[in-house]
């Protein structure tokens, strides 16, 4: 016998023959199609295991013109990403959910001087999809891209003419209208809002989720002030309802962030939280967690977001039929800033 042929490497059509399936439902399941029987999949899987038959990755890519790569693309400064733990949640998710394919992440942190630096790497052949995550609404000016490269963002778009984009998101305006209808139940009526930037579409939401549900209660909607997601402009803009002299017997901040901001903005003007103002935040990270007290959040599954935007991404991507918006669910967790103040 020889040699050579005594030591090559199992082919394609050896393991479709140790299979009983065809070539083309072996490179299926190589390839992580959902598009073939759980039977065919376990004999194929079987089949492979028994050969040791390995994916020749390189002549893949040059065969489907794929270079098995997804860039994960965060069009926030450097420092915004670090700091931010829902940034690292959903890279985790991201992480989590591609380790079981044959798909490698790139991160790129797109600085807003240099757009077209970024468009360019993703336009120029060297990923195969992309996943877009942003606080603002910017990162959907990447949607112009979809017709060339499959994208899919994290947040639904703010503008009209993006309305075609695949995204993942969660129901931001019943989520801040569930919250604010929380403060309301615990007897509170005089309650302003940390609100975060309106050219954001979560910022825009949540700010018209608590307005809805306090002119529901027939109760004043008018003490806004706006801030960038930070816990500085949390706390800035605490002092300044604090100034404006209205009455104020509780706060929603449109992120545990601005939240804790509040937080401390609060105590150093000698109030007491809850017994003075009751406070609540969302997402759901250690920035409410870790506070003293704890602050009631709307609870968002970052990681989960993560791992549903790559989901999305890779069956595109195979060429499937998805649903360009996909909502995850969010959860109320009450601690406690937002105790009942005790009958009188």
């Amino acid at each position: 016998m020889n040699n050579d042929t005594a030591t090559a490497a199992p082919t394609l059509e050896q393991v479709a023959a140790l299979a009983g399936v065809s070539r083309s439902t072996v490179s299926r399941v190589v390839n992580n199609s959902t598009k073939v029987t759980s039977d065919a999949a376990l004999a194929v899987q079987r089949a492979i295991e028994s050969l040791g038959y390995v994916p020749n990755r390189a002549a893949r890519s040059l065969a489907s013109r794929r270079t098995q790569v997804i860039a994960l693309v965060v069009p926030e400064s450097t420092a915004k990403v670090f700091a931010d733990p829902f940034f690292a949640s959903v890279v985790q998710g991201v992480a989590l959910r591609l380790a079981a394919t044959e798909y490698t992440l790139n991160m790129v942190i797109a600085s807003e001087a240099t757009p077209e630096k970024t468009r360019r790497y993703l336009l120029g052949g060297n990923v195969d999809g992309a996943l877009i995550v942003s606080h603002h609404s910017g990162d959907h000016s990447y949607a112009r891209l979809g017709s060339s490269l499959p994208i899919v963002f994290g947040g639904r778009p703010l503008a009209a003419e993006e309305e075609g984009s695949y995204f993942v998101d969660v129901d931001n305006a019943l989520s801040a209208r569930t919250i604010t209808e929380h403060l309301i139940e615990t007897g509170r009526r005089e309650i302003a809002i940390i609100a975060g930037r309106q050219d954001m579409p979560a910022g825009a939401d949540r700010l018209s989720g608590w307005r809805v549900a306090l002119e529901a209660a027939g109760l004043d909607a008018s003490r806004i002030e706006i801030g960038d997601f930070s816990p500085r402009d949390g706390a800035e803009a605490m002092r300044r309802l604090l100034d404006s002299g209205r009455p104020i017997d509780a706060v929603f901040a449109s992120n545990d962030q601005m939240a804790a901001g509040a937080l401390s903005a609060l105590r150093e003007r000698g109030l007491s939280v809850p017994g003075d103002v009751a406070l609540a935040g969302f997402d759901g990270d250690y920035f409410a967690e870790g506070a003293d007290p704890g602050i009631t959040t709307m609870q968002q599954p970052s990681i989960g977001l993560g791992e549903k935007m790559a989901e999305v991404l890779v069956r595109l991507i195979a060429g499937e039929e998805v649903d360009r918006a996909t909502y995850m669910p969010t959860e109320l967790i009450v601690r406690g800033s937002t105790a009942p103040r005790p009958a009188v």
